[in-house]
């Protein structure tokens, strides 16, 4: 039986676990500083540069503060939004295990994954369960296991795990042919390759073996911890496969056995999702979130917009449609067996009609969600035929070339009550259906999964969940509109809008501070870090640590520029025409500013060595690699908007051979979180400022929220985000002390002060260090500085 606690061997300073033999200045002046505010219950907001050491000096600080018998912190949670990040934390939290002093214990940690990567199923593929499917599989498989096994339930989930094991060992030990294994993670797992069943003929109920083995281990009174059937508390960080393997071996539920676990470890790795994502921490991760956790939030520029998205939602018109199917179903059991004869049973009748009365559920509220669901269907098909009739006039014959459209509910920049809000109670649809929402559509998803056993996720569920917040949220902090995004689907009528497109009600929450400040007041303390956080004021505002403070929570802030030689690197910020759509225009248009930044970007282009060249958006990425193609002898790859493969197979024949150009949007997904060190990248070029599409009505609307709560929405939702873009594109050059690159910011609102200047955004110390500099003079400053260097 497993311990549930590391032995926590006394520590007397962060020195002991810190991994490496000497910390650098900055890395002591961050850890002394974040040990001061999390002894205050606060938080450490820090910029670091490349090479600051950010991953060790957190680990370092929160261990300090879990490890310190008389501290009330328990854990550190990591959170990151890049992959590389996360491997980062694994590999320090390894050199940190390696270098501790012989008589304290190594440090415990365990990595979140999803059901994908751990379920033995899904990961070979096997028994019906796949990547697409694993979560709707996997749930219906546990609800028949303890459907099987509860009070009442025809057996015991240890019966259940020894039939599965028995078959395959009658089979081996009989000498016949056809004992098959499923295997794992390098493991054999006790069970055949598929999922097993109790019972036999048309009364057999599939269920799956690893959870009813992880169920037999549970203790009745007890922590869950106890089912794991292996130690974890000497093993440093259990890695998904060696989780899986030990779990999978044994014939218990690998995911299961995680949730166990990571309540129990020192240290957990995981994404934004798993501490702001309210289902994910409501059924997960909640644990986690208390004032004994001590937070680490990485990349934390990006923690607006992911919990922004985080804490949005929406639901589309092919979600109401199965909505109003499943409503119909559960409808159907019960009028079909109110009009047979008295003598006629009806099973799925009776369960509804228990399920209604146990829940407090009239049946005359599905009727009426039912109806609204249909009657929004019906309002959504007129906004979209009258919009795309008044913008796109023959668009039924013209269905593959549409676009995507945003078709605002209310004038983005005057909060007040939204168009469907209005229409539904002009319609007399008032709050009893939009309250009701919500718990009516979990009854009926029961009831569905009850009556149907089928392995899957129910609209009414999502459906219900999106009208109640719908109906709840304010209208200033929230943006509602209908979203049409591109699609196909041949079995709608070839003139329907609806076989080109899905329409989406979405509900945008405009204004996340709130949202994460709360969330981060739930734990005890922590740090929040990225190289690119200035300033440091606005974020402070956007991420709601402002309002924490004024409750009393302090709040710290610590920057730190490269600390590498100042030789090795050359900074530049071109003064060249704005690149702005009134200066460039379009892309085929031979424009003094367009010809002055493919001027700038070739220059850069043809150092020697893998070049980076960055544009606002993948259209101009576009353009701007047509031209380079004809400027330059190295070859120029062309980054899109695509799946994650294509990306990763680009940024593989990026790195190998011969030098090359890369143009990319700074909004993509090869300016942040990529390992560019050594001699992956010998320079990166920025052309504008990334802003995203003013025009936008979300865009318009947040713009309008911000300027509500902090005064200035064009600067903190727009220009500040937009610069930490570009300082993240250019800040893939320099990643060591031995790494020598030009970085250049192309774009006179770098080189000097003007209205819409964004020089001021930059930290003083990158300010000073990218001095302006003439178009015509950036090619000698290139080649000097290659001169020194070659």
């Amino acid at each position: 039986m497993p311990k549930l606690a590391a032995a926590q061997s006394p520590v007397v300073s962060w020195r002991d676990l810190f991994g490496h033999p000497e910390p650098y200045p900055e890395q002591r002046d961050g850890i002394e500083a974040a040990l001061d505010a999390a002894d205050d219950g606060g938080f450490l907001a820090l910029e670091g540069a490349c090479g600051t050491g950010k991953t060790m000096l957190a680990l370092s600080a929160g261990l300090d503060r879990v490890r310190d018998p008389d501290s009330d912190f328990e854990r550190v949670l990591v959170l990151t939004s890049v992959k590389q990040q996360l491997r980062q934390f694994e590999a320090d939290l390894g050199t940190i295990n390696e270098n501790l002093p012989e008589a304290y214990d190594p440090v415990s940690g365990l990595t979140l994954v999803g059901k994908a990567d751990v379920c033995p199923y899904a990961r070979e593929n096997r028994g019906g369960v796949d990547d697409e499917n694993v979560y709707d599989r996997c749930e219906g498989l546990r609800e028949r296991t303890r459907n099987l096994t509860s009070d009442g339930g025809p057996t015991t989930a240890d019966a259940l795990a020894s039939q599965a094991r028995s078959q395959q060992v009658g089979i081996a030990d009989s000498g016949s042919a056809g004992a098959d294994y499923l295997e794992t993670a390098g493991e054999p797992t006790p069970y055949r390759p598929d999922t097993e069943e109790y019972g036999t003929g048309t009364g057999s109920t599939e269920y799956c073996p690893f959870y009813a083995q992880y169920l037999a281990d549970l203790p009745e009174d007890g922590d869950p911890a106890e089912a794991v059937p292996f130690d974890f508390t000497d093993r440093g960080l259990i890695d998904t496969e060696e989780l899986v393997g030990l779990a999978a071996s044994h014939g218990s539920c690998p995911h299961s056995v995680m949730g166990a676990v990571l309540g129990h470890v020192e240290v957990v790795i995981g994404n934004y999702y798993h501490a702001f994502d309210p289902t994910t921490s409501g059924q997960f991760t909640g644990a986690l979130v208390d004032d004994s956790t001590f937070v680490v939030c990485d990349e934390a520029h990006m923690l607006e917009p992911r919990v922004r998205d985080l804490v949005s939602d929406g639901v589309g018109d092919r979600t109401l449609r199965d909505a109003v199917s499943e409503l119909t179903r559960i409808l159907q059991a019960v009028e079909f067996a109110d009009e047979a004869t008295p003598s006629t049973g009806n099973d799925d009748a009776d369960l509804v009609r228990g399920e209604l009365q146990e829940s407090d559920v009239k049946l005359d509220e599905l009727r009426n969600l039912r109806d609204f669901c249909e009657s929004l269907r019906e309002e959504l098909d007129r906004r979209v035929k009258a919009h795309l009739n008044r913008e796109r006039p023959g668009w039924r014959a013209e269905l593959t070339e549409l676009e995507d459209h945003e078709l605002p509910l209310r004038d983005p920049e005057t909060p007040q009550p939204d168009e469907i809000t209005e229409w539904a109670e002009r319609e007399g649809f008032g709050e009893a259906v939009w309250s009701r929402a919500a718990v009516v559509g979990a009854v009926v998803a029961r009831i569905l999964n009850e009556v149907e056993e089928e392995d899957a996720s129910r609209a009414v569920t999502a459906v219900g969940r999106v009208l109640n917040a719908w109906y709840r949220e304010d209208h200033e902090s929230f943006f509602r509109e209908v979203e049409l995004s591109r699609t196909w689907d041949e079995t709608e009528r070839p003139d329907s809008w609806r076989r080109a497109y899905n329409a989406r009600l979405s509900l945008h929450n405009c204004v996340p501070s709130r949202a994460i400040g709360d969330q981060l007041a739930e734990f005890g303390g922590g740090v929040l870090m990225s190289a690119t956080l200035e300033p440091l004021d606005v974020f402070r505002e956007v991420t709601g640590l402002n309002h924490l403070e004024s409750e009393g929570r302090p709040v710290t802030t610590r920057s730190y520029g490269l600390g590498f030689p100042e030789g090795n690197r050359a900074s530049f910020a071109v003064d060249a025409p704005k690149f702005t759509y009134g200066n460039r225009g379009e892309p085929g248009e031979g424009t003094e500013c367009r010809r002055m930044h493919v001027d700038a970007a070739a220059t850069v282009a043809r150092s020697p060595g893998n070049v980076l060249v960055g544009m606002p958006s993948y259209g101009e990425a576009e353009w701007m690699a047509a031209e380079l193609e004809d400027r330059l002898e190295k070859p120029v790859l062309l980054d899109s908007s695509s799946t994650d493969e294509v990306t990763e197979e680009l940024k593989a024949e990026f790195f190998q051979g011969e030098p090359k150009a890369l143009v990319t949007s700074i909004r993509g997904t090869l300016t942040e979180g990529v390992d560019y060190q050594g001699d992956r990248l010998a320079a990166a070029v920025v052309c504008g400022v990334p802003i995203i599409n003013t025009a936008s009505p979300r865009t318009r609307a947040v713009r309008t929220a911000y300027d509500r709560e902090f005064g200035d929405g064009f600067e903190t939702a727009l220009t500040v985000p937009a610069v930490r873009k570009a300082r993240q594109a250019i800040g893939r050059v320099i990643r060591g002390p031995e790494e020598v690159g030009i970085r250049a910011l192309v774009d006179a609102r770098y080189a000097r002060a003007s209205w819409n200047s964004v020089r001021e955004y930059l930290p003083e110390r990158e300010r000073e260090e990218f001095q302006p500099v003439s178009p015509d003079m950036l090619d000698f400053g290139v080649e000097r500085f290659w001169d020194q260097h070659r």
